[in-house]
């Protein structure tokens, strides 16, 4: 018997060069399970039922500026009151970040 895992030499008498085994091998590599990753197809799925479909959504026009370009950081917290809409992140980390540049804190 061999170590190196080859096919031990039982077809020799065999005049085509191989053996039955040797077809039953082939269509057996022919049958090979291809692994479906079913978690990720999950996955995939319950994303597009949670943020819809991106071609059907309306494209919405940026909009303008809450915060006036004029106001002052002393301006937005020197009343106690809510502002009269919502201010969006992206907008008042804006307004941050160019107050701490013009006193020196942001570099």
């Amino acid at each position: 018997m061999e170590i190196n895992g080859s096919k031990p030499h039982s077809d020799e008498n065999n005049p085509s060069g191989g053996s039955n085994n040797d077809i039953k091998d082939n269509s057996a590599e022919k049958n090979i399970n291809i692994f479906v990753n079913h978690a990720e197809i999950s996955w995939h799925e319950r994303r597009n039922h949670w943020v819809g479909d991106e071609s059907k959504k309306s494209r919405k026009a940026p909009r303008e500026p809450i915060m006036s370009w004029t106001t002052t950081y002393e301006e937005l917290l020197s009343s106690n009151e809510p502002f009269h809409q919502r201010i969006p992140l992206a907008e008042m980390v804006d307004f941050l970040v160019d107050i701490w540049h013009e006193e020196g804190l942001y570099d």
